[in-house]
């Protein structure tokens, strides 16, 4: 859950289920095995018989049922740990079929491409159970390198299905990013394969570049990344289908205004027993979210903008910023807790800044920056960090509440991307009326920045390049200290154009481009039947 792509997918259901109720088949990996798991129940009579032909016919355990999310589509977990015995074989297979280099192989490669074998037999032993025919309209969808290898299991050993290849962000252009080089100044200059094997990522790109090379239809998020595509994959995608969302999760009305005040209530009461001291009313909350990807996530340059903030002597709000970014966690902070639990208590601590215990606070690069400038978190202090280092999923022993539930209680967001094919972080926020900023390398913000521009406007949208950091972290400090300076209701009429942004984003609006997609590769898979 860590990551836009699943919000592409589990938003994207409720739509595809209207328009093909029941005809829409998720395909997951069943690694809650025997546990029960909240996302999924199993209908055991949901395709009769379907189970233990797989697992007779091709020796694979699966359950049938529905993925716990809006639309309740039909949901296949399947357990293919058991191709981890022959996954060099699969590996040779895949050299000689499509040429896709396995043997630099190594973390997370094997487990994703036989989990993307895996589903390629699920859907050819669906197809035969069913006796499906060239008649039927079968679209194999696959998201990212990680499944790629089922787009060539169909290809080779189902032809009739039309396979779709959709790449969130190519892989090589995000590790020339996150290595710190400049992707956008020098991205004509590129060569995909050199700078694979360059960065030690040959394995990845490979299969991801033969995928969209193969498949009956190519695709990606945004036009940003479609550039990278075609420099780094050397294939240019047929349609770009921008991420929606549905705003179904956002409470309305009476229920949003009692959301938001419980979330600042949480939020303030945990800054004010992790701070040692009590925060403004009207202090103004910040927030940040994402992976852990601290220059393409710019997470670098918010924090320096955090400490360009402090040198504005007339800023007219105390300003808490929230870093609320997974990383390598022990578990919550228990002194934290304790007095959490017991307000008469005070936390006596060197750590003013964490809500969980980091496993090693000396080496990571948020910790080390808010050192570098600097912070101290103290009363005078007119701009206070706190790292959130754990992922927000309701549980986490110190907030107990989703992202989503402590989202609405921020006053404004920051996402100054190096890095993002789209950028679901800022698109989350419009749709909880809270507003952001984000830049123009960003697939949201290049989307947005045809309307907005400024933060007054709902989405402040800020020109990033390879070199301009600084100048991003300047600008980035001027929107918070006007934001600050602004009135209840000018803030008011801000948020309501926040809103307004995130309607226009909705899945009813962009799953045009999923059909256009559907539609070129059955069209493109028929003439590959009739050649």
């Amino acid at each position: 859950m860590v990551g836009g792509i699943y919000t592409v997918l589990s938003t994207r259901a409720a739509t595809l289920q209207k328009s093909h109720p029941d005809k829409l088949i998720f395909i997951g990996p069943d690694l809650w095995m025997k546990q029960k798991n909240p996302l999924f129940e199993e209908i055991g009579d949901l395709f009769p018989g379907w189970t233990d032909f797989t697992e007779k016919e091709y020796q694979l355990k699966i359950r049938v049922g529905r993925w716990n999310i809006p639309g309740k589509p039909i949901a296949v977990l399947v357990d293919f740990m058991p191709l981890m015995a022959a996954k060099n074989a699969i590996y040779g297979e895949m050299w000689k079929e499509v040429g896709v280099n396995s043997i630099a192989a190594y973390g997370d490669y094997d487990e994703s491409s036989m989990f993307g074998y895996s589903t390629g037999i699920i859907i050819e032993s669906y197809y035969r159970f069913f006796w499906l025919t060239d008649n039927n309209q079968v679209v194999a969808h696959f998201n990212e390198w990680m499944t790629t290898f089922g787009a060539f299991y169909i290809q080779k050993h189902l032809p009739s299905v039309a396979t779709l290849f959709t790449t969130h962000a190519t892989s090589i252009g995000r590790s020339i990013a996150g290595n710190h080089k400049p992707l956008y100044d020098y991205l004509s200059e590129y060569n995909g394969d050199q700078m694979a094997s360059e960065l030690n990522m040959v394995s990845k790109h490979s299969t991801e570049k033969e995928a969209a090379r193969t498949v009956d239809c190519f695709t990606t998020v945004s036009e940003i990344t479609a550039l990278e595509c075609e420099q780094l994959l050397d294939k240019q995608p047929d349609v770009v289908t921008p991420n929606g969302f549905e705003d179904d999760f956002v409470p309305k009305e009476a229920d949003f205004i009692l959301k938001r005040t419980e979330a600042r209530q949480t939020l303030k009461k945990v800054a004010e027993k992790l701070l040692g001291y009590s925060l403004a009313d009207d202090a103004l909350f910040v927030g940040t979210a994402g992976r852990y990807e601290y220059k393409n996530k710019g997470i670098d340059t918010f924090i320096e903008a955090l400490k360009q903030l402090t040198s504005q002597v007339d800023l007219s709000k105390e300003i808490v910023a929230f870093l609320m970014v997974p990383a390598h966690i022990k578990g919550f902070r228990a002194d934290l807790a304790s007095v959490l639990n017991n307000p008469a208590s005070t936390l006596y601590s060197w750590n003013r800044f964490t809500t969980h215990e980091l496993y090693d606070y000396y080496n990571d690069s948020i910790m080390s920056a808010i050192h570098w400038y600097h912070f101290t978190n103290e009363q005078a202090q007119n701009v206070k960090i706190i790292f959130v280092p754990s992922y927000l999923n309701g549980s986490d022993g110190i907030f107990n509440k989703s992202y989503y539930d402590l989202l609405i209680g921020m006053d404004l967001t920051v996402f100054p991307s190096y890095y993002e094919p789209w950028g679901y972080t800022p698109l989350e926020s419009v749709a909880f009326s809270v507003p952001t900023i984000t830049t123009d390398l960003s697939g949201f913000g290049q989307w947005v920045s045809h309307s907005q521009q400024d933060v007054e406007s709902g989405a402040g949208v800020i020109h990033r390049s390879d070199y301009n950091g600084y100048i991003v972290a300047t600008q980035i400090a001027e929107m918070i200290g006007k934001f600050a300076s602004l009135s209840e209701e000018q803030v008011r009429c801000i948020r309501g154009k926040a809103s307004a942004i995130a309607e226009k984003a909705l899945w009813k609006h962009f799953i045009q481009f999923y059909d256009d997609a559907y539609h070129i590769a059955l069209t493109n898979k028929n003439k590959r039947l009739k050649a």
